[in-house]
């Protein structure tokens, strides 16, 4: 039996249940197959829970430290499965809200593993699905338009596997019933800091090693340092240019210990558990890519600009086309496949312009080009810093670290890239995100009435800090 609709969709997570409902607003007859939980890795292994453990890790670090804000407190206790009962309601409330999003919108979801499948008699095209049911049994989905949105997975390290008790990937760092005192971090991206924060603030020693010159390898290096810095003051040991040696792997009386190689020599590592979070790969196996003349490019599907891959009927978003593996982008790229399979206007979306946020503490938030990128471009800058020490709202909370950097083209006047560190950054980021689609200049900014207090007046601090013009220092 065979099921036919206009368009069907490979995963049920953010870039994959987003599609699907734009099909369906345009009118599309929408199937999406999921083997797993509608919402994908976001929802159940990544964005959402590990916000909701950082979010009880930084209110637990402010209750210790209530006294500065004249609160006395005493007794003040982590009970952790309390902390993992509450993420596990969040995000079921959130799953839920995706399951009734696609009954409100009339999207059939299939639940069982998809896999494409060649020319046949359902189909003269590759692009049909062969979809093995929960119970056993087998359906055919035969799509005009077929959208893989299959998503990613941790990766590993040759010789250094999770086996759910001493080595960790963040799938399995996530349903940790306990905390344990010590925790060796391999791995300086953003997983990796935002573990390190998370698990700092709930009383775990933390080491970080990162094989790159410094954390947050993407981000701009003046961030990076402050982030490092802030970090090592909390008492989080940072390992940068270090190398970890698998071969030298031990676990032995309910510890691990590795030996990491630095350029001044090697350092020999023990912790209670180590985990590995040092990016992740695409979910492109065993789904059928064999039976089709899809191209790929270093482990990921290649895509055009309107996310087609070299079977146009047949397009590819989120991480499993590599990129900025984040879900708002997954969801701007299904919605531009949606658009373009449809004959609507497809909007473009442009990497420069995406925010990307840390959630670590504090936080970390950039928009656009760094400096060291700029200049590699051959940019004449001029650059505006800002920092949270001479905002007032930021004293107000108690947190004062860090600041707002602004990168102008000295020749167009444009905003070249924002990159912020402090408080509520992640939150912050967006008026600089739009400054970046509006083609804005610092001086736009800075003539835009910041209210007072507020966290934002940063922005037009920084602004002015371009032509040596801010107020507040």
């Amino acid at each position: 039996m065979s099921i036919n609709c206009d368009v069907a969709v490979l995963g049920g997570g953010t870039g994959g249940y987003i599609a699907a409902i734009r099909a369906a607003q345009l009118g599309k007859d929408v199937i999406v197959v999921e083997q797993d939980k509608l919402g994908g890795t976001c929802l159940h292994k990544g964005c959402i829970p590990s916000k909701s453990l950082l979010r009880s890790a930084e209110l637990y670090a402010q209750m210790k430290d209530s006294e500065s804000y004249g609160i006395e407190t005493k007794g003040v206790s982590l009970a952790f499965p309390k902390v993992q009962k509450r993420k596990a309601a969040i995000v079921d409330q959130l799953h839920k809200g995706v399951q009734y999003l696609m009954r409100k919108h009339k999207i059939k979801v299939i639940q069982g593993r998809g896999r494409i499948i060649g020319p046949s008699i359902f189909s003269p095209k590759s692009g049909a699905l062969a979809v093995e049911l929960e119970d056993g049994e087998m359906e055919t989905i035969v799509p005009a338009n077929l959208i893989i949105a299959t998503g990613s997975r941790p990766k590993m390290l040759p010789g250094l596997a999770p086996d759910g008790e001493f080595i960790l990937s963040s799938d399995e760092a996530l349903e940790m019933s306990s905390l344990p005192k010590s925790m060796v971090i391999v791995g300086g991206g953003v997983i990796g800091v935002e573990w390190a924060s998370m698990l700092k603030d709930f009383g775990v020693e933390v080491t970080v090693v990162e094989a790159a010159s410094q954390l947050l390898p993407n981000e701009d290096q003046d961030i990076a340092r402050e982030l490092r810095t802030l970090l090592e003051r909390r008492g989080i040991t940072v390992l940068t240019g270090a190398m970890i040696l698998p071969e030298t792997l031990k676990t032995e009386a309910g510890a691990v210990s590795v030996t990491a190689r630095l350029d001044e020599g090697e350092i020999l590592l023990s912790a209670e558990k180590l985990l590995l979070s040092i990016g992740r790969q695409a979910n492109v196996e065993e789904i059928g890519l064999e039976n089709t003349d899809i191209a790929l490019k270093d482990g990921f599907i290649r895509v055009n600009d309107h996310m087609q891959t070299t079977e146009p009927h047949i397009y590819a978003i989120g991480d499993c086309i590599g990129g900025l593996q984040l879900a708002h982008v997954a969801s701007h790229e299904g919605i531009a496949a949606v658009e373009h399979l449809a004959g609507e206007p497809s909007h473009k979306y442009n990497p420069l312009f995406v925010p990307r946020c840390v959630y670590t503490r504090p936080e970390v938030a950039s928009v656009g080009m760094t400096e060291q990128e700029a200049r590699e471009k051959g940019m004449k800058l001029k650059i505006g810093k800002f920092p949270f020490s001479a905002i007032g709202k930021a004293l107000v909370y108690g947190e004062k670290d860090g600041f707002v950097k602004i990168i102008e083209d000295g020749d167009s006047g444009d905003i070249v890239g924002v990159h912020m560190i402090g408080p509520h950054v992640t939150d912050l980021i967006g008026e600089a995100a739009l400054a970046q689609v509006l083609d804005a200049t610092p001086w736009e900014i800075s003539r835009t009435v910041h209210a007072h207090p507020t966290l934002g007046e940063i922005m037009g601090e920084a602004a002015l800090a371009v032509d040596g013009l801010s107020m507040g220092i």
